[in-house]
């Protein structure tokens, strides 16, 4: 800021004695208030001025013009690459369907899979209770799809199916169920075939539902079982409240023996935990198989998925098919497994 002598100074032509001031004591004067000279060499460097120099750069919309145009392409290749993969899976699923439709036929359905080295002891599937349509046709078609399964399942020589749904609709009646499937087999097998599977519903915390077995068949000398004896199949129902909530449970239990003094810490062990969790549950099943077109396993009881197969359809819009149930059963023929090693 300007002193005030300076100011009197400079509007006077005087100093404060009164003398007459120079032109060059006024230069002299104002000078430190004057800008700057500017800097040749900075001059010389347009890249090196101040914020008001212009610069040679993409303006902003031509800029964005160029994103856009960027993005639209990758966007056309990806959508016609993931197009492309739907319409081959589609065509390889009909072909699967044509090929290898079971037509409610045991002997076909074994016909397809004598030739595989192994068929899982245990085999796990996910099933959704469909969203579209009313609760009535959304529980049919739910049944619909575990009747099939366990027909398939059956037939195919496998001895334990456990059917996993959310929310649990269907262990609301297993007399129901077992009715259902009942039916199925008899449509599959005949209402007096004597290789018609028996078959007994179970579900933790729920008693086990097994209507008498149908009487062993012998060959009337020695005891011996026939080459027609009845296959059993056991199918384990499962929900949600049957995944962590167990682990839960089971940590509150064995945390309140251990404070009792009942346990010691130190015999709480993966050995401990498996061995409950399998009495209560259910164990490890050999294969899982998902019929979306994704892997989602929607609270699915993750301990006993360690070591588990798990197979799914890419792009399967089907919902359940025989087709992705065989391929299944075929990948885990081939599959190796190493344990951890």
């Amino acid at each position: 800021m300007v002193g005030l002598r300076q100011s009197h100074a400079f509007h006077t032509d005087t100093t404060r004695q009164g003398q007459q001031l120079s032109p060059s004591e006024r230069e002299r004067l104002l000078k430190p208030y004057l800008p700057r000279e500017p800097n040749q060499s900075r001059t010389s460097n347009p890249k090196s001025n101040g914020p008001f120099h212009h610069r040679q750069r993409v303006r902003p919309a031509m800029r964005h013009l160029i994103h856009s145009l960027l993005f639209s392409i990758i966007h056309i290749v990806f959508s016609t690459l993931i197009r492309i993969r739907q319409i081959y899976h589609a065509l390889l699923d009909r072909a699967f369907a044509v090929l290898y439709y079971h037509h409610r036929t045991p002997e076909l359905i074994h016909r397809d899979v004598k030739n595989l080295s192994r068929i899982p002891k245990h085999l796990s599937v996910i099933l959704d209770l469909p969203p579209e349509g009313g609760k009535k046709d959304a529980l049919e078609t739910l049944l619909n799809d575990a009747c099939e399964l366990a027909a398939w399942s059956a037939s195919a020589g496998v001895p334990m199916l456990s059917i996993y749904e959310r929310t649990g609709i269907l262990k609301s009646s297993l007399p129901h169920l077992h009715r259902r499937i009942s039916r199925t087999l008899i449509s599959y097998y005949g209402a007096t075939s004597p290789s018609k599977p028996t078959i007994s519903l179970r579900s933790p915390n729920l008693p086990s539902y097994s209507p008498p077995h149908t009487p062993e068949l012998t060959n009337g000398t020695n005891g011996t079982h026939t080459a027609d004896s009845p296959h059993h199949l056991t199918i384990l129902l499962l929900d949600a409240t049957d995944g962590r909530q167990t682990i839960v449970d089971l940590t509150k239990t064995l945390a309140e023996m251990s404070q009792h003094g009942k346990l010691s810490p130190s015999d709480i062990s993966q050995e401990l935990i498996d061995a409950e969790i399998s009495e209560s549950v259910m164990g490890e099943p050999d294969l899982l198989i998902l019929f979306g077109d994704r892997v989602v396993l929607e609270g699915y009881p993750p301990w006993q998925v360690r070591l588990t197969e798990i197979f799914y359809a890419q792009d399967n819009n089907a919902g359940v098919g025989y087709q992705v149930f065989l391929r299944a059963l075929y990948k885990y023929a081939k599959a190796e497994f190493r344990l951890g090693r």
